[in-house]
């Protein structure tokens, strides 16, 4: 699932093509990508209405598109991208929507997990997410990772913690900062609580200069892949040399999740 980089990038690169255009009909080919809305109903209340500002809030793109926000959630196999065509340049487009300079925004998405909404408020993102893991100081970190009995890497997960973090930078962020992801929360000293901080923002700040990691579907809306992957130093990595020590990196699975790890190097 793209996490907080690979969203950031899609946003960033979405930007200057979308801020400002007057969006036309939308097409739904699979018309449960925007349930509960039925086509007419959204169209009638999307349509005519300008596109002021993109934005992302933890894997969400949020399209504020004055007095509705359009939200769009890529979960597995999601893409968004300006095509030429309604239909889009792939044979997955679930939903697209006329632009009124030309071309349509296409949602394509093979495993069909994907959603798109239509909202008057983002009130239930903040009622579901916590905060930006960007906007908070190493310090804040200390009063977050606390108060759990979960494993570490688990508590990561949780979006109500902290959001935009999922399993790929979860995994990175750990092993830089030496600690095991099986370790409880509870067992975390303060030290190594802003020290996770620390890496959480770096290894993010890192992927968003990568322009996030395509491993499977993602891809920038300009259809290239991103170079995170090419960074990795744990994750998808098991059975390899770990490039600190040389011992093999160990995967196991935690929250029926794939996790990655250095037995020498984290404790």
């Amino acid at each position: 699932m793209p996490e907080l980089p690979e969203v950031e990038t899609v946003v960033r690169g979405l930007a200057p093509l979308l801020e400002n255009q007057v969006f036309g009909l939308a097409q739904a080919p699979w018309v449960k990508v925007i349930e509960p809305w039925e086509l007419d109903e959204f169209n009638a209340s999307l349509k005519g209405r300008t596109l002021l500002r993109i934005f992302r809030r933890g894997k969400y793109i949020c399209c504020d598109c004055d007095g509705f926000y359009l939200v769009v959630h890529l979960r597995m196999t999601g893409r968004l991208y300006i095509s030429a065509k309604p239909e889009g340049d792939d044979k997955w487009v679930r939903f697209s929507v006329a632009l009124a300079s030309g071309g349509f925004l296409a949602f394509s998405d093979a495993r069909k997990f994907g959603r798109i909404n239509l909202v008057t408020s983002l009130d239930f993102l903040e009622e579901k997410l916590g905060p930006e893991p960007l906007e908070l100081k190493p310090e804040d970190y200390a009063d977050i990772f606390q108060g759990s009995e979960r494993t570490i890497k688990v508590f990561l997960l949780d979006q109500k913690k902290l959001a935009g973090v999922g399993n790929i930078y979860a995994d990175e962020s750990l092993f830089r900062a030496g600690i095991l992801p099986t370790r409880k929360v509870s067992s975390l000293k303060r030290t190594e609580r802003v020290c996770l901080g620390e890496k959480v923002m770096e290894v993010l700040s890192q992927s968003i200069v990568h322009e996030g990691a395509t491993i499977s579907w993602y891809r920038k809306p300009d259809g290239t892949q991103g170079e995170s992957q090419k960074h990795f130093s744990v994750y998808g990595r098991g059975g390899q040399p770990c490039l600190i020590c040389g011992t093999d990196i160990t995967r196991i699975v935690l929250g029926q999740r794939g996790t990655h790890y250095c037995g020498k190097c984290q404790h």
